[in-house]
């Protein structure tokens, strides 16, 4: 038996592995202005930078077919990325495309999917250049990489909050977790009785929030035109917490959020307590929102005060402060990330 040790994936988490696997890279061009660690890698083109992400998503472990139609798929599959390029304060400009497919995708669904993704390009204005297509001997795994530009002093990285910089967030949150949740239960109802029709009509918006997120790039065009360029910056992919303490790893502080300052649509709240589960609990750990979390100086809170989307949570503080929530009672308690787990 050999004695090499054996470390589980699971033991170091996504962005522990990411840390471990990338600790030796070095970079050869000139042009490579920040690699891995941020939502987007960042190139020197010159006049302006050029901004990178790729992300993948897999079938039985993002998505489930049974309850995500092709369409919504494909829009989902291109929306997830703009949002990255988003959280880089960038304009995206064009995307890649590349899928595994096993033979059970006729080219009428693939039509379908590609239907999704053609009409996520049209309402992001991203053109559509490339990819590649091979075989998978299960489902369906797609993976995405988008390209945008930003003037070298409009990029906003996850590293640049100040102490005593606002923290703010846009649209509400937890509303695609809780989706989530009303389609997972309709699917086991369905696999207990397949004479049954799903129950949504009483879902819309956060069924919605679920199948079909949308970037804000609405919110990076609305600051510049308010001359506002948050000092850091990222997307809620996996969970308010979880991202607030990306931002203070990155940025070097700890933070306070508000929990009456929460933003949390109405009916989120409402199915949130038909499911027992605790409303703040979704906002916090929920994930797949796509919103924006940034900070700002404080001198730019009256330029954003009355943005009816843009909401302000918290602010950052001293490192030794920690990170921590600020209950409607006014107790103060120790923040906790239990967002989503990739492994």
């Amino acid at each position: 038996m050999s004695d090499e040790k054996r470390t589980e994936v699971g033991e170091l988490g996504e962005f522990g592995l990411i840390d471990h696997l990338s600790k030796e890279i070095k970079f050869y061009n000139e042009k490579t202005v920040k690699g891995i660690g941020d939502d987007a890698a960042v190139m020197d083109l010159g006049d302006e930078y050029l901004v990178t992400t790729t992300d993948m998503l897999v079938e039985g472990i993002h998505f489930d077919l049974s309850y995500i139609p092709l369409k919504h798929l494909g829009y989902k599959a291109i929306a997830v990325n703009v949002s990255d390029i988003a959280a880089m304060n960038a304009t995206p400009q064009q995307v890649t495309v590349s899928l595994a497919l096993s033979n059970r995708f006729s080219v009428e669904a693939l039509e379908v999917l590609y239907e999704g993704i053609r009409l996520a390009c049209e309402d992001y204005r991203v053109d559509f250049v490339g990819g590649d297509t091979t075989a998978s001997r299960s489902g369906i795994v797609i993976s995405v990489t988008a390209l945008g530009t930003v003037a070298k002093d409009k990029i906003t990285y996850r590293s640049g909050a100040g102490e005593g910089d606002i923290l703010c967030v846009t649209g509400d949150l937890g509303g695609a977790y809780i989706g989530l949740q009303v389609l997972e239960r309709e699917k086991q109802e369905f696999l207990g009785n397949p004479d049954m029709q799903p129950k949504l009509d009483n879902y819309p918006y956060v069924v919605g929030r679920q199948l079909k997120p949308m970037a804000r790039m609405n919110i990076v065009h609305e600051l510049a035109e308010l001359g506002v360029v948050p000092t850091s910056m990222m997307d809620v992919s996996d969970g308010l917490a979880s991202e607030v303490f990306h931002l203070c790893k990155h940025s070097g502080l700890g933070a306070a959020i508000y929990e009456d300052k929460l933003p949390i649509d109405k009916e989120t709240y409402e199915t949130a307590a038909e499911f027992s589960i605790d409303p703040n609990t979704c906002a916090l750990n929920g994930g797949e929102d796509y919103e924006l979390l940034f900070t700002l100086k404080q001198e730019d809170f009256d330029k954003i005060k009355n943005h009816s989307d843009i909401h302000t949570i918290g602010y950052m503080q001293s490192a030794d402060k920690g990170k921590v929530m600020v209950t409607r009672g006014g107790n103060t308690i120790s923040l906790q990330a239990q967002g989503w787990k990739h492994f």
